[in-house]
């Protein structure tokens, strides 16, 4: 990939290793310290896609970055998912005793809270990146911080792990996208799992009706979230993933929502290889 890939967080981070591990090879990232930076990026073509975390299997969905995605009209041409580990770094020579703060991505922390829990004489800080807390560490030699990071920054910025894999739920998986500003140009025949967007009338039976017609036409449902409509009160916003098998499924499905359906928007159609093998080779 001879393209510039924006990530959120820097070389080192989580984001990173999804932009390594999904592309074949990869030129030159975009660092961007937040999500909003990453579409920006995407926006101004400082970079041609990007990665974006959209759920984790334990602090659920990101859901700002949903609205992100629809307000940018931004294509998600692919997916990939990635086991997380979470690791405690710190400058060498440290034990877990000489901490008095620990640093990094709110998700980060929830994710380790058990572990942290037992430790209640240590701050918790909150920042923007995983891997640029580490960076930040070794590049200013700070002894009695600690950051949660990868292996991977840690190996990068030559800081010891004072205790390993320290997220709560070892199968800790987050699901990322890749995004471009223009929809993708896979073959019909390679589609298997698409991204909607719709929103209901207010009255009964309104989204059950929608359901019923993803299930007539063998769509399997993977992920619905609901955000609400700022302008209009107690009116939401879905957002949608389904699978299918066959492609004519999908688009007699899509015909028919769209007419049932207000604002109904495709968010992208691509090919998922997240299957059960996917599933059991992160339970290992």
């Amino acid at each position: 990939m001879n393209e510039k890939i924006a990530i959120q967080g820097i070389k080192g981070s989580f984001h990173h290793q999804v932009a390594m591990e999904y592309y074949s090879e990869v030129e030159a990232v975009e660092e961007c310290l937040s999500f909003e930076e990453v579409v920006s990026s995407l926006m101004t073509n400082k970079a041609s896609q990007a990665v974006m975390a959209l759920e984790n299997s334990i602090a659920g969905s990101i859901i700002p970055n949903y609205a992100l995605i629809d307000k940018n009209n931004l294509q998600i041409i692919g997916e990939h998912y990635l086991d997380i580990h979470q690791n405690l770094m710190a400058l060498h020579g440290q034990q877990l005793e000489d901490i008095q703060e620990i640093h990094s991505h709110p998700m980060a922390l929830l994710q380790c809270m058990e572990f942290l829990k037992k430790h209640p004489h240590i701050k918790l800080v909150e920042d923007q990146d995983t891997a640029e807390t580490a960076r930040r560490i070794h590049k200013n030699q700070i002894r009695g911080i600690a950051a949660i990071a990868s292996k991977v920054a840690s190996k990068m910025y030559d800081l010891t792990i004072l205790a390993p894999e320290i997220q709560t739920i070892n199968n800790n998986m987050t699901r990322f996208v890749i995004l471009t500003k223009l929809a993708s140009d896979v073959s019909e025949r390679k589609i298997n799992k698409a991204s909607l967007k719709f929103e209901l009338n207010h009255k009964r039976g309104s989204l059950a009706a929608v359901l019923n017609v993803m299930s007539d036409c063998r769509l399997n449902l993977t992920k619905i979230q609901s955000l609400p409509i700022i302008e209009t009160p107690w009116k939401y916003s879905f957002f949608v993933d389904v699978t299918f098998d066959q492609y004519e499924d999908f688009k007699k499905a899509k015909s028919v929502i769209s007419i049932m359906a207000e604002q109904f928007k495709i968010l992208g159609e691509y090919e998922s290889k997240f299957n059960r093998l996917t599933v059991e080779s992160f339970n290992r």
